[in-house]
C-alpha cells in the first residue's frame, strides 16, 4: 500500500459527453483559503460554472471533494462534499454525505471529482487507482438504490455513489446514496440522472492517508475522542438514541413541525421520539466509519425485519407533518424515499403542502393529515412521475405557483423547510432567510443556542445576526476540511470556558456581550487537526476567515443567478400566522435581524457582497 502524506491535491475533471479524463492538482494557496470539501468544490465550481446555466443541462458542473481528513483515522471522518446547481432552486447547493463512496475513492487516491458533459446513454464510471473506465448502465437503469449498489458493490474496500429511479426522472428532489448515507438535499440526484449518470464506483485500497505530523494528529485526535465520549449529545442522545431524540428538545420548545407547521406540539410526539424507537426496536448502531458519535441506528420491527431508524428530520417531516405518529409507517416511508432517491425532507414538506391545499380546495387529491392512506403511492408516483406524481416531483414552490397557497407553501428560494419551526426560534428564522442553499438547520444551528441549550432567548432579536454568522463561518470551515458537523456539540460546549462557565452568565453575555462571548467558542481541535494532517498553519482565528470567505463566494456566486434581498425571506405563515397552539401568537421579526445580518456581513442593501468584502476575502471579481 503507498502512503499519501497529507493530501494528495488531486482532482480528476471527467467530460461525459467527450469521455475525455484529465487530472488537474489543488495549489497550497488555493488549500490555504479554501480548506477542502465545500469550500473548495465551491472554489472549482466559480472558476468553471457559467452563472445562468440550466442546472439540468450538459453545462451543470459537479464538484465532489473529499476533505483532508477523511482517510486519517480522524474521528467523524467519513464524510464528504458535493457541490452543484440545483434543479430544485436554481442556485448553488451544497451537501455532505457518510458511507464508503469517500473513502474508496479517497484511498484510490484522488481528493476530488469534477464531472461535466451528458453521456449519450446510461452509463457508470468506474474508477481505481488506474484511472476511469466508462460502463454501460443500461442494465442498471430503472433499479432502485439498494439494487443498484448491490449490482455493483463487490469488496470491503469498493464504495459506490448510486440513484434511483427519482433521479432518472429529474425529480427535482431527487438525493444520492452510498451505503445508507445521502447527498439529500436540492435535487443533485437529478443532476446525475440528467446526464445520464446511474452510479460511480471506486475501487480504494491502494494508497493509505498518513498525516504530516503524527504525533500533534495523535494529541488532537485523543482530546477528540474524549469530548465526544463526554458530551451529553454526542456521548448519550445520539449514540444511543440518534437525532430522534432531538424530538423532546423540540416538543419543550414548541417547534416539531405538525400538520405543514400549523402547530409546534403533539400530546403524541413521545410515540416517534429517539428513545421511544430505541426501546420498541431494540435499535444497534448503524453509522458512518470512523464514527465515534454512532448517531446512525437500525432496529427490528415485529416481523423480523430489519431497518433503517430515521433520523430527526425524516422522522419529523414524514411523521407528525403529515399528522402521523406510527413509526412502523414512518420506517416504511423513510425505507421507501431511500430505495426511490428521494430527499425525505422535500418529500415530507412538499406532501404537507399537499394535504393542506386539498383541505383547502385548491387541488383536488385524496391525501388526509392524519391518514396514511395513499402516501406510500404517492412517494411511488413521485419518484416515477405519474400522473399527478409528476407535478409533485417539481416540489412546493412549483405547486404554489400553478395552485395557490403561497402563504402555506413552505420553502425558501425553492427548497422545503427543515423540521424546526422558526417562530419558537428566531435566529434560526433569520439562519433560514438567508441560508445560501435554501433554508438549511446546518447552515448555522441557533436553534441549538436558543431551544436546546437555554443559552439565547429565542423570542428576542437581539445579537442573534452575529451568532447566525459565526455559526455559518464555523459550519462552513467544518464542512471544508470535512468532519461531521455533530462533532461541533463536543468540540465547541466541552471546551473549558465553555463547559464551566455558568449558565447564567452565558446567557448575559451572550446577550448583552456578544463579541466577548464569541470568544468563548474554541474551535481549536478542528485546525489542530487540519494543521497536523496538512502540514499547513492554521489557527482558529484563520479557520474562521475560511469560513466566512466560503460563505461569501456561495453567496455571491447566488448572486450571479440574481439572489437578493427579495428572496431573503420566509414563507408568510411564519411572517404573519402564529402557531394554532402558541396563545401569544409569535411570528418572526424578521426585517430588524436581516438588515443587521446584512451590515455585519458586509453586503449591500440588497444582499449583495460588496467590492470591499470581497477583497477582504481575497475572492476574484468575475
Amino acid at each position: 500500500m503507498i502512503e499519501i502524506i497529507g493530501t494528495s491535491n488531486r482532482i480528476l475533471e471527467i467530460n461525459l459527453t467527450t469521455k475525455i479524463v484529465t487530472e488537474i492538482k489543488i495549489t497550497e494557496h488555493d488549500r490555504k483559503l479554501y480548506l477542502g470539501g465545500k469550500g473548495l468544490s465551491l472554489k472549482l465550481l466559480y472558476d468553471r460554472l457559467k452563472p445562468g446555466i440550466d442546472p439540468l443541462g450538459e453545462e451543470n458542473v459537479i464538484a465532489l471533494e473529499m476533505g483532508v481528513i477523511m482517510g486519517t483515522g480522524a474521528t467523524c471522518s467519513g464524510r464528504f462534499a458535493a457541490v452543484t446547481k440545483s434543479p430544485l432552486t436554481g442556485i448553488l447547493v451544497s451537501s455532505s454525505c457518510g458511507g464508503p463512496f469517500g473513502m474508496a475513492y479517497k484511498t484510490a487516491g484522488y481528493d476530488g471529482l469534477l464531472i461535466y458533459g451528458k453521456s449519450e446513454q446510461p452509463i457508470y464510471l468506474e474508477i481505481d487507482a488506474e484511472g476511469v473506465a466508462f460502463q454501460d448502465a443500461s442494465h442498471l437503469w430503472g433499479k432502485d438504490t439498494e439494487e443498484t449498489q448491490s449490482a455493483l458493490i463487490k469488496t470491503r474496500t469498493d464504495g459506490a455513489l448510486v440513484i434511483g429511479p427519482a433521479g432518472e426522472n429529474k425529480v427535482l428532489f431527487a438525493n444520492v446514496r452510498s451505503g445508507d448515507r445521502f447527498l439529500g438535499r436540492g435535487g443533485i440526484g437529478a443532476v446525475l440522472g440528467a446526464k445520464n449518470l446511474k452510479a460511480i464506483l471506486a475501487h480504494g485500497g491502494a494508497y493509505k492517508i498518513v498525516p504530516q505530523n503524527p504525533i500533534a494528529f495523535k494529541k488532537v485526535h485523543q482530546k477528540a475522542v474524549k469530548q465526544i465520549n463526554r458530551n451529553l449529545y454526542t456521548g448519550k442522545l445520539y449514540r444511543y438514541y440518534g437525532t430522534a431524540s432531538n424530538f423532546e428538545h423540540c416538543q419543550n420548545g414548541n417547534i416539531v413541525p405538525v400538520e405543514n407547521f400549523r402547530y409546534g406540539d403533539h400530546e403524541r410526539i413521545q410515540d416517534v421520539s429517539g428513545q421511544t424507537m430505541a426501546e420498541k426496536y431494540r435499535s444497534k448502531p448503524s453509522t458512518c466509519i470512523p464514527c465515534t458519535i454512532l448517531c446512525g441506528h437500525k432496529g427490528t420491527l415485529s416481523d423480523g425485519s430489519v431497518h433503517k431508524i430515521p433520523e430527526y428530520e425524516s422522522a419529523a417531516l414524514l411523521g407528525p407533518n403529515l399528522g402521523i405518529f406510527d413509526t412502523d409507517l414512518i420506517i416504511q416511508w423513510n425505507d421507501l424515499c431511500s430505495q426511490l432517491g428521494l430527499d425525505t425532507i422535500s418529500t415530507g414538506g412538499t406532501l404537507g403542502y399537499v394535504m393542506e391545499a386539498g383541505e383547502k380546495g385548491l387541488l383536488q387529491t385524496d391525501l388526509k393529515f392524519g391518514s396514511p392512506d395513499g402516501v406510500a403511492q404517492a412517494i411511488e408516483d413521485i419518484a416515477h412521475r405519474n400522473g399527478f406524481g409528476g407535478e409533485t416531483a417539481n416540489g412546493t414552490r412549483w405547486l404554489s405557483q400553478k395552485y395557490g397557497g403561497t402563504e402555506f407553501a413552505l420553502h425558501v428560494k425553492g427548497k422545503e423547510f427543515p423540521a424546526y419551526d422558526p417562530r419558537g426560534s428566531w435566529g434560526q428564522g433569520l439562519s433560514y432567510a438567508i441560508a445560501n442553499r435554501g433554508p438549511c438547520h446546518l447552515s448555522s444551528t441557533t436553534f441549538a443556542l436558543e431551544v436546546f441549550l437555554g443559552f439565547m432567548n429565542p423570542y428576542m432579536t437581539r445579537a442573534k445576526a452575529k451568532f447566525v454568522i459565526l455559526f455559518e463561518a464555523i459550519y462552513a470551515a467544518v464542512n471544508s476540511l470535512h468532519i461531521c458537523i455533530f462533532t461541533s456539540w463536543a468540540f465547541i460546549m466541552e471546551a473549558f470556558v465553555v463547559k464551566f462557565t455558568p449558565k447564567l452568565i452565558m446567557q448575559l453575555a451572550m446577550k448583552f456581550l456578544p463579541d466577548v462571548a464569541k470568544q468563548f467558542l474554541d474551535i481549536s481541535i478542528y485546525s489542530r487537526y487540519y494543521q497536523a494532517i496538512t502540514g499547513i498553519k492554521m489557527s482558529p482565528g484563520k479557520m474562521i476567515k475560511a469560513g466566512h470567505r466560503i460563505h461569501t463566494l456561495e453567496r455571491f456566486m447566488n448572486s450571479k443567478e440574481g439572489i437578493a434581498r427579495k428572496d431573503d425571506t420566509l414563507p408568510a405563515r411564519f411572517l404573519m400566522e402564529g402557531r394554532l397552539n402558541d396563545p401569544q401568537n409569535h411570528v418572526v421579526p424578521l426585517k430588524k435581524m436581516l438588515d443587521q445580518y446584512y451590515r455585519l456581513r458586509g453586503y449591500d442593501e440588497n444582499g449583495v457582497p460588496t467590492m470591499k468584502t470581497l477583497k477582504k476575502y481575497g475572492i476574484d471579481m468575475k
